[in-house]
């Protein structure tokens, strides 16, 4: 009988996970708090079935705008939607959502299976609907052995897997995550997020807004990202794309570590080998590069050059590509890498140099390697090779974003 449940629900979820999903519209959403704006304008569209990370410092807003989804918060103007519906006046139990907080929420009077179940009693499903959905969810995180333990017999981890059960229990449309790992160490955070990655494969329905402040959560789990600063949203787009196109240099910041060099377009552009670019000529100092080039920026304009420090090699490849040659500052050895940091300075040009003071760039170039036998030593010169593929161009109107 139990096995003939669990049976049934599996296939519900199945079928439940091949139906639409309900995906998620902000529109111009707007939410002060005594009269304060901590969420301006917020305009994002998340498709059904996508995991969109919403990413930024804290107090961005990223968190106001998934409580203002959940219904906790109620914006001063603009809508939001969920599917079909406008959800915006809607209480929070009539918007048909999951939602895993940090700090687990489970309730400590209860076995993980009543945890699990609490949602199901609330909407007074029959008992044979709870059992069998308290048995899938359970297994689906890997914690049906723990059913009957309390929340105090269980570790961070464990007990956040019973959080994750708990919110798809009521078969949510989407599934909202605010900051889920964050009180995780690392070793666990890297397991669940595989767990969470496997979950989504299993409900590819199932539409998730997921809240971080780790850009490596983002990039591992997340079909697209959006990052905020200071309550407006300032970069979205496909995760891959995003980090090796930023569009502006908070993005390029906040998204993984990036170089970024005041350069300034030549007149000459040259033609490259990727299929989703053109590029041109740069002058950094007396130095010609070949980068990507981006909408906006002209010959003559001053922009920034973005180069992620995994792109910058040691070894001259037989491919045509871009050198630059410093000085060495440091060289820090973190067991399966060295990063090296070089000072381009001293072969800049005086007019440069001054350029380069102030909030308008620098002249440091920061590169990780795998471990060197030999690695260099504060003072060396060294030359350096990047692809023009690997740098991208950032328009001086969005430098500054």
């Amino acid at each position: 009988m139990a096995s003939d449940l669990a049976l049934d629900s599996a296939r519900s979820v199945a079928r439940s996970a091949r139906e639409p999903g309900s995906g998620i519209c902000f529109e111009d959403v707007t939410v002060a708090y005594k009269g304060t704006v901590v969420l301006e304008r917020f305009s994002l569209t998340v498709a059904p079935g996508e995991i969109m990370a919403i990413i930024g410092p804290s107090g961005s807003g990223k968190t106001t705008a998934l409580r203002a989804v959940a219904g906790f918060v109620r914006p001063v103007s603009g809508r939001i939607q969920i599917g079909e519906r406008d959800v915006t006046d809607l209480p929070p139990y009539e918007r048909d959502l999951g939602m895993v907080v940090q700090n687990y929420a489970l309730f400590p009077h209860m076995r993980v299976d009543e945890n699990v179940a609490f949602g199901l009693r609330a909407r007074k499903e029959a008992d044979t609907t709870v059992y069998g959905r308290v048995q899938e969810c359970l297994r689906m995180v890997g914690m049906l052995n723990y059913a009957r333990r309390y929340p105090r017999e269980l570790s961070g981890g464990q007990q956040q897997r019973v959080a994750i059960a708990r919110a798809l229990a009521i078969r949510p449309r989407v599934l909202l995550l605010d900051e889920p790992l964050s009180a995780l160490d690392a070793q666990i955070r890297r397991s669940m997020l595989d767990e969470l990655a496997r979950l989504h494969r299993e409900l590819p329905a199932l539409t998730v807004l997921y809240v971080t402040h780790d850009q490596t959560e983002a990039l591992t789990l997340a079909d697209r990202i959006a990052i905020m600063r200071d309550g407006r949203l300032v970069a979205t787009g496909r995760s891959h794309a995003l980090y090796r196109l930023p569009t502006n240099r908070f993005a390029a910041e906040f998204l993984g570590r990036a170089n970024l060099l005041t350069v300034r377009r030549e007149a000459t552009s040259g033609a490259g080998s990727a299929s989703d670019g053109v590029f041109a000529r740069v002058r950094f100092g007396d130095v010609s590069l070949l980068a990507r080039s981006a909408e906006g920026v002209s010959a003559g304009d001053e922009c920034l050059l973005c180069i992620r420090p995994h792109d910058i090699g040691l070894q001259r490849p037989p491919a045509p590509v871009n050198a630059l040659v410093g000085t060495v500052q440091s060289v820090v050895w973190q067991g399966d890498l060295h990063n090296v940091t070089l000072d381009l300075g001293a072969d800049l040009g005086a007019d440069l140099r001054g350029d380069l003071a102030g909030d308008r760039g620098d002249s440091i170039l920061r590169l990780v390697s795998l471990p060197l036998r030999e690695p260099p030593q504060p003072g060396d010169r060294l030359e350096v090779f990047f692809a023009p593929e690997d740098a991208v161009l950032i328009p001086a109107e969005a430098a500054h974003a």
